[in-house]
């Protein structure tokens, strides 16, 4: 059969490109297809009735429980996405300056939606005090932070591809380190080390976007946590006044608030939503 065939349609199944006669409905797939899934997952959302296929439909089918071929693993990781999505990023390259109770949240999110590549910079290793909020775990205590994140991700997301920097951030070595990346994400803690990347970046590579946060601490209103555009190329996410400080401390529910309006900010610049 060809795609010009008005007979059939052009569809994916499991992310592989298929031909298939264009009286097709999704039960028929499934039943010619993979007759014991259980779960068929229909333009990125489960379906429990029978439709007819039209060009361009994603249909993932799945049996629970069923370890997939490592051919099949990326397309059912991305089953539930919105269609399209995926192979806008694959090629996409995002550098995390920090990677705390922002940074690591960040980084797995952007690994479950299959960003292409992830830059992760920070010098620290993983302390017990950190568990509160941070995606690492007890046994990593002790371990370099970017070690720790790079085997979490890859747990994930072995199809991202991850390179690690286990070294202070300063003016002079942002540019060699983030010189792949299409947008900059800084997660770090204090305010002076913010301003100093931000600077950085901005100065030395404009062509550049930075997604930063300030004000994410706390448990203050969970609305009060905005993404604002601060210019052109720069968004800052949090409520603009809340810093961690005596009596006021860091927590997960809000800085992952914070972590993943950063990401979909991330994912909204690589799919073009943020043009100038």
């Amino acid at each position: 059969m060809t795609e010009s065939n008005p007979k059939t349609i052009r569809i994916k199944i499991n992310e592989k490109e298929t031909l298939v006669p264009s009286n097709t409905t999704l039960f028929h797939l499934k039943n010619q297809y993979k007759p014991k899934a259980d779960l068929m997952i229909y333009n990125g959302f489960p379906a429990n009735s029978d439709r007819p296929l039209k060009k361009g439909d994603e249909i993932a089918l799945i049996k629970k429980g069923e370890p997939p071929s490592f051919e099949e693993l990326e397309s059912l990781l991305l089953a539930r996405h919105t269609p399209g999505v995926h192979q806008k990023i694959k090629t996409s390259t995002v550098g995390i300056a920090g990677l705390g109770g922002l940074g690591s949240p960040i980084a797995i999110a952007l690994a479950r939606i299959g960003v292409g590549k992830l830059i992760l910079v920070d010098f620290d290793v993983v302390e017990p005090s950190n568990l509160n909020r941070q995606q690492y775990y007890i046994h990593q205590i002790g371990m370099p932070k970017v070690e720790a994140l790079q085997k979490n991700i890859s747990m994930i997301n072995p199809y991202v591809k991850v390179q690690t920097y286990q070294e202070k951030l300063n003016r002079n070595n942002a540019e060699r380190i983030f010189q792949e990346a299409e947008v900059v994400v800084e997660a770090f803690d204090r305010a002076e080390e913010k301003a100093m990347l931000i600077n950085a970046i901005s100065e030395k590579m404009p062509d550049k976007y930075i997604v930063a946060a300030s004000g994410v601490a706390g448990y203050g209103d969970n609305n009060e946590i905005k993404t604002i555009r601060f210019s052109s190329k720069v968004f800052i996410v949090g409520d603009q006044k809340t810093a961690a400080q005596p009596g006021v401390g860091l927590m997960a529910p809000r800085v992952g608030i914070a972590a993943h309006h950063q990401a979909n900010t991330v994912l909204r610049i690589l799919l073009g939503e943020e043009k100038e």
